[in-house]
C-alpha cells in the first residue's frame, strides 16, 4: 500500500475543503480500500453564517456520492455543535436522525450528510478518513479478528465490535474512544466494518490510512495469507447463451421484476466457483455489512432458483418479524450465482449495478480466501445482516427512488446502430433505461457510448457466424433479450430493372432481407425467454406499400421483410412475442441518404433538396429521433395488445394514404 499523494496535483485544490476533496479523489482509486459508494470523509471548518456569527461546520460526504469523483459539492455541511448535542441523546431513531441531519443543513442545496456524520462529529479530529479496506476486513472477519487486530496495531488505534451504522454506533464508537483512545491513537477498526484514520492535515489523515493499511497486508503477507493459490480452472463451457437467458428469466420472476445480468466467466471466476469447498466458504455472508443492500447476503450455487429462495427464507427464519412481513419485505432473488460452468454471474436493475456487484464480489472473493487462509473466514449473524439489508433507512430510500424507468433490467438490440435511425434508436431505448446492445459494419459502434449499460459490436449482418457471436456476446454481457430493433440497410442509388446487375441485387437482398431472417432466427430462442416479453421492431419503408421507380431491389427486399414480419407475428404470439413494423420515408439524417443518393431522388421528382424533404402531406421534416422515439414506444406499455402493426412514420404521403 503505497501513498499517491502529490503536491503538485494537491496545489489544484485549494484550501481545506478542497484538500479533502484531493485527499477523499485519492482514497477513492484505489479499490482495495473504497468500493462503489462506500467509504466516508470528513472535514471541520469554522465559518461565518449569515448573522455573523463564527459557527463549527463539519463537511462529511454525501448520500450519492462517490468518494473517487467526488467535488466540493458533495460534501454536505452540517452544523458540528447540533452533531456533538445529538451525540449526548440516550436514543435516536434512524429517521429521526437523518431529519435532524437535514434539517441543520447550512446550505439547503446540500446532499443528505451520510448516516455516520455523527461519528465523524464526536471524533477529536480536524480530517476524517474512513474506508473497507480489503486487507481490514479480511483480518476483521476471522474467528479470531479482533485479537488480530490488537496484536497488530497496540494502542495506534480504537476496536469498535460490530454495530450497525447509524446512531448506536456513533455511540458505542464515542464510548470506546473515550474509554481507550491515547495520545498514540491515529486510527480505529470497527469489525466486520473498516478502518477510520485521523489527523491535523488531509494529507495527514490520508498517509495514516495508507500506513495502517499496509500494516494489516503486512501482517498477512507474514502469515502467509496474502497471495491466493489458484487452482486449475475448468474449462469454460461453450454455447451457453440459452442457459444464462434461461437463468436470468428465472431469478427476474422471483424477483418480480426484469434484470440484467452480466456473466464473468474469467479463468478465476470459474476457479473459485469450481472449488469443493464453495457451499461453505460462500455460505457465510458478505464482507462488509455495506455490501448486502447490492450483493444479498448469500450467492447462489448452481442454476436452482427456487431451491435458493427457499434457503434464503430458511436464512432468515428466525428474524425479528412476522412471516406476513417477512414474506412482503424479502426479495429471495439472488444478485450473484456461482456456476463451475457458467463462472460468476451478477444481477441488478440495471447493467450498472450489475457490474458494481461484481466488483464487490471480486474482493469478496480475495477477502474470502485470505480470510481462510489466516484461519477461516467468519463474518456476520443472519441476525446481522438481516437487520442491515432491512435496515429502515434502506427501506426508505428504495420507497424515495420513485418509478423505474419504462425498461429497466431489459437487453435491446440494434442494428445498423453506428448511425441515423439506429444511433436514435440505442438512444431512445438507453433513455429508457435498457441496456443496449449495437450492431454495426462501421467501427465506431464500439465507441459509440462509454457506459456500462451499451455494448457495441462491429459485426457484420451477413455473416451468421458473426450474428450468433454478436448474440453470445450479447448474452454475456447483459443476461439474454427483450427488444430487438431490425434497423440495418442499404439504400442503393436508383437504376431501373432493365439495367439491374444480379450481383447488386443479390448484395441488398443479402442486408436487407437475408440478414434480418437469420438474427430473428438465432434471437427467436432467447426472445422466448424475455421475462416480460419480447418485442420486435422492424424498420421497414414507405416503399413497402407504395414503392417509387428505380428502386427496385430496395423495394423487394422491405416488402419481404414486411412479410417475413407478418407470419412472424402469427407463429410467435403463443410466445409473447410482438412484432410490429414502422415505415418510414423521406428520413435524410441517416446513413443511407448520401448527399449524392439525395440529390438524385431529388432531381427525380423535379424537385430542390428542400423541397424534397418535406414533400409529405403535413409539409415536416421526419427525423430519426421521430423514427426511433415511436421504435421505442413500441416496445412500450401503450402497445402491449399490438403485435402485426404496420405504421407509417412519413408525414403523411398521398400514395399510402
Amino acid at each position: 500500500m503505497k501513498s499517491l499523494w502529490s503536491e503538485e496535483e494537491a496545489r489544484a485544490f485549494p484550501g481545506e475543503l478542497g484538500q479533502r476533496v484531493y485527499s477523499s479523489r485519492l482514497l477513492g482509486r484505489d479499490k482495495s480500500l473504497v468500493l462503489h459508494g462506500g467509504g466516508n470523509t470528513s472535514v471541520k471548518l469554522r465559518e461565518r453564517d449569515i448573522l455573523g456569527r463564527d459557527i463549527e461546520v463539519l463537511y462529511v460526504k454525501g448520500s450519492g456520492w462517490d468518494l473517487e469523483n467526488i467535488e466540493a459539492a458533495g460534501f454536505a455541511p452540517v452544523r458540528l455543535e447540533h452533531l456533538r448535542q445529538l451525540a449526548q441523546l440516550p436514543t435516536l431513531s434512524d429517521p429521526q436522525m437523518v431529519n435532524e441531519l437535514v434539517t441543520h443543513l447550512t446550505r439547503a442545496a446540500a446532499p443528505v450528510p451520510s448516516v455516520e456524520a455523527i461519528l465523524h462529529a464526536i471524533l477529536p479530529y480536524r480530517y476524517v478518513d474512513h474506508t473497507h479496506a480489503d486487507a481490514v476486513v479480511t483480518i476483521t472477519n476471522t474467528a479470531q479478528g479482533a485479537a488480530r487486530i490488537r496484536e497488530i496495531y497496540g494502542e495506534s488505534v480504537v476496536v469498535v465490535p460490530y454495530v450497525m451504522p447509524g446512531f448506536e454506533l456513533a455511540r458505542a464508537c464515542a464510548q470506546r474512544f473515550a474509554a481507550e483512545a491515547g495520545p498514540g491513537t491515529i486510527g480505529m477498526v470497527l469489525l466486520h466494518h473498516g478502518i477510520f484514520s485521523f489527523g491535523d492535515t488531509a494529507r495527514q489523515s490520508y498517509e495514516r490510512m495508507i500506513a495502517l493499511v499496509g500494516r494489516a497486508e503486512q501482517y498477512l503477507q507474514q502469515h502467509k495469507a496474502w497471495d491466493i493459490c489458484w487452482p486449475q480452472a475448468p474449462q469454460p463451457a461453450a454455447d451457453v447463451a440459452l442457459d444464462l437467458a434461461r437463468l436470468r428469466r428465472e431469478i427476474s420472476l422471483v424477483a418480480g421484476s426484469a434484470l440484467v445480468m452480466r456473466r464473468q466467466a474469467d479463468a478465476r471466476s470459474r476457479a473459485f466457483a469450481a472449488r469443493s469447498d464453495i457451499a461453505t466458504i460462500s455460505q457465510q455472508g458478505p464482507a462488509t455489512p455495506d455490501h448486502v443492500i447490492r450483493t444479498k447476503p448469500l450467492p447462489m450455487l448452481g442454476r436452482d432458483v427456487q431451491a435458493y429462495a427457499k434457503t434464503y427464507g430458511e436464512y432468515f427464519a428466525n428474524q425479528e418479524g412476522t412471516a406476513a412481513e417477512r414474506k412482503t419485505m424479502l426479495d429471495a432473488a439472488p444478485r450473484l450465482v456461482l456456476d463451475p460452468e457458467l463462472g460468476l454471474c451478477t444481477l441488478g436493475k440495471s447493467a450498472r449495478d450489475s457490474c458494481i456487484v461484481a466488483e464487490i464480489y471480486s474482493h469478496t472473493i480475495d477477502i474470502i480466501l485470505r480470510a481462510a487462509a489466516l484461519g477461516g473466514y467468519s463474518a456476520l449473524s443472519a441476525k446481522d445482516l438481516f437487520d442491515v439489508e432491512y435496515w429502515d433507512l434502506e427501506q426508505a430510500k428504495l420507497r424515495r427512488s420513485g418509478k423505474a424507468p419504462a425498461f429497466a433490467g431489459e437487453v435491446a438490440l440494434v442494428t445498423g446502430a453506428a448511425s441515423g435511425i439506429g444511433k436514435a434508436c440505442v438512444e431512445a431505448l438507453l433513455g429508457r433505461g435498457a441496456a443496449v446492445v449495437g450492431l454495426d459494419i462501421q467501427p465506431g459502434i464500439a465507441v459509440l457510448h462509454q457506459r456500462a449499460d451499451f455494448l457495441g459490436i462491429v459485426c457484420d449482418l451477413t455473416s451468421e457466424a458473426a450474428l450468433r457471436q454478436a448474440l453470445s456476446q450479447a448474452v454475456d454481457a447483459y443476461g439474454g433479450l427483450d427488444m430487438l430493433i431490425l434497423n440495418a440497410g442499404i439504400f442503393p442509388g436508383g437504376c431501373r430493372i432493365e439495367a439491374l446487375a444480379s450481383e447488386e441485387w443479390r448484395r441488398v437482398m443479402r442486408v436487407n432481407l437475408d440478414a434480418n431472417v437469420a438474427l430473428m432466427r438465432d434471437a427467436y430462442p432467447l426472445l422466448k425467454l424475455a421475462p416480460r416479453g419480447a418485442r420486435v421492431v422492424v424498420i421497414g419503408s414507405k416503399n413497402v406499400p407504395a414503392p417509387g421507380p428505380g428502386a427496385a431491389a430496395y423495394s423487394a427486399a422491405k416488402a419481404a421483410l414486411n412479410q417475413l414480419a407478418r407470419v412472424a407475428a402469427l407463429e410467435w404470439g403463443a410466445d409473447g412475442i410482438r412484432i410490429n413494423t414502422l415505415h418510414p420515408n423521406a428520413v435524410f439524417d441517416t446513413a443511407i441518404w448520401t448527399p449524392e443518393v439525395l440529390a438524385s431522388r431529388a432531381r427525380h421528382y423535379g424537385l430542390t433538396v428542400e423541397a424534397y424533404k418535406k414533400n409529405n402531406v403535413l409539409g415536416v421534416e421526419v427525423r430519426s429521433a421521430d423514427v426511433a422515439e415511436l421504435a421505442a414506444e413500441l416496445c412500450g406499455q401503450a402497445f402491449a395488445k399490438t403485435t402485426g402493426a404496420q405504421i407509417p412514420v412519413d408525414g403523411g404521403n398521398e400514395r399510402v394514404i
